[in-house]
């Protein structure tokens, strides 16, 4: 056998293989476009991410197990802190900014990651080991993205059809997300720096179709095609056709937040329609029917329950109705981002009630518990800042009028700046002090 014959062929290359490559022919894909799309990101998902933590720490979920809906998050609950009952409409801002900007970012994400997919189609798919962590790291960006936008718009339009609970779905797949975000930005803002000063913004929004072409070929970035296709729409109109998707996200959700006469306009919010007439017509959330509450539980035989200090007082509402009764104005805002204007409440202050028990001296937090016979946030604890605020109370009454099944008659918890779930309805049970509470 001749040496020649005797040699191996050598490998074919990816381009031997003839192997068959999507096309991705538009001239307007380049750095310089997914770097305008990774500044509005860099900009929107650090609020994102600090308003979501501040979600999370609302619910002072360090303080007992029932407040705690991700009870193995370990490290990931180093920032903790003691939720202010100041300013009252504090929860109200976080979480509706939370919500409102998640969804004016769909747009922007969808588009960026329109501007990039030649890249999660190159081949090879790993060249080195270097590249396969890139890669990896893609793959943890792009999939802790997707699943952590679609939980929350999913979570706002009370489509429950998660294989588990919102809260530590959501919770886990956001630290995926920011940490992979954080990682991306770090290795790419130098890149994005570049193709920004390569090419001028004004220019560019002043660029009709006619005059469009595709960027200068940079092999580092894959992103600029190598036979690009006539123009149909210019990077000024891509640009604009993302920020009018955005804004009309805005205009049809953030009506929930900011109420007024803008909550017509919320028409993908589904606590932004209008909820009747009447001092207890505002939203709400969770109904008497849709927890399957009892009549009976909440009848002539209700009973108040308040323990504590060592001692326990049995309230009928008839004797609620005879202690001294205070007025407090406040919202009630809710993790999904809608909230209500202030409602003018009236009942007894959770530190009369503290009182009642021989607690009248800087009294400890307590563990509420509700009529609902099951579901989340059934019981709740508050600490004892809010316990001690005046503003916070066990309400009978609401904008003058007793207050309605589904509000929470016989009686509720409402507490300055606290999420709507820790405003527990249905009261049965007040419980005074850490040592006293059900595991």
């Amino acid at each position: 056998m001749s040496r020649n014959r005797a040699r191996r062929s050598p490998a074919p290359t990816v381009a031997a293989m003839d192997v068959p490559l999507p096309s991705w022919p538009s001239p307007l894909r380049g750095p310089w476009l997914t770097s305008v799309f990774a500044v509005v990101l860099l900009a929107g998902v650090p609020v994102l991410w600090v308003t979501g933590l501040l979600s999370y720490a609302a619910y002072n979920p360090d303080l007992a197990p029932v407040n705690d809906k991700t009870p193995g998050k370990g490290l990931l609950g180093f920032y903790l802190f003691s939720w202010p009952t100041d300013p009252y409409w504090l929860y109200r801002v976080t979480q509706g900014v939370h919500v409102t900007l998640g969804v004016v970012l769909v747009p922007v994400v969808l588009a960026k990651l329109w501007s990039v997919v030649p890249k999660l189609f190159a081949l090879p798919p790993v060249r080195s080991v270097g590249h396969a962590l890139d890669r990896l790291s893609l793959l943890l960006l792009v999939g802790g993205g997707l699943f952590t936008f679609a939980t929350g718009v999913l979570n706002i339009q009370l489509e429950y059809i998660f294989p588990g609970s919102f809260y530590p779905l959501h919770f886990y797949g956001s630290w995926v997300f920011f940490g992979a975000f954080l990682a991306h930005a770090a290795l790419r803002l130098p890149r994005t720096v570049r193709a920004l000063r390569g090419r001028d913004l004004r220019a560019e929004l002043r660029t009709p179709v006619s005059r469009t072409v595709a960027e200068p070929p940079d092999p580092g970035s894959g992103l600029v095609s190598r036979d690009p296709a006539p123009p149909t729409l210019s990077r000024r109109g891509a640009l604009g056709l993302v920020g009018l998707g955005s804004l009309a996200l805005f205009v049809v959700t953030a009506g929930q937040s900011i109420g007024g006469s803008l909550r017509g306009t919320a028409l993908l919010a589904p606590h932004g329609r209008d909820p009747g007439p009447g001092p207890n017509g505002f939203q709400i959330n969770k109904t008497a029917a849709s927890v399957r509450l009892r009549a009976r539980d909440i009848g002539e035989d209700w009973r108040l329950v308040v323990r504590g200090g060592g001692r326990t007082t049995v309230l009928t509402r008839e004797r609620l109705e005879r202690l001294p009764r205070h007025r407090s104005l406040l919202p009630i805002a809710c993790v999904e981002g809608w909230s209500t204007s202030d409602q003018r409440w009236e009942g007894v202050r959770l530190v009369d009630l503290a009182a009642l028990v021989g607690l009248d001296h800087d009294p400890p937090g307590v563990f509420v518990e509700s009529a609902q016979p099951h579901g989340s946030f059934r019981s709740a604890a508050l600490r004892d800042n809010q316990v001690r605020d005046t503003r916070s109370l066990l309400a009978l009454r609401v904008n003058g009028a007793r207050l309605s099944v589904d509000h929470g008659y016989p009686a509720r918890i409402i507490v300055p700046g606290a999420p709507g779930v820790m405003n527990t309805k249905w009261v049965t049970r007040l419980t005074f002090g850490e040592a006293a509470w059900p595991a």
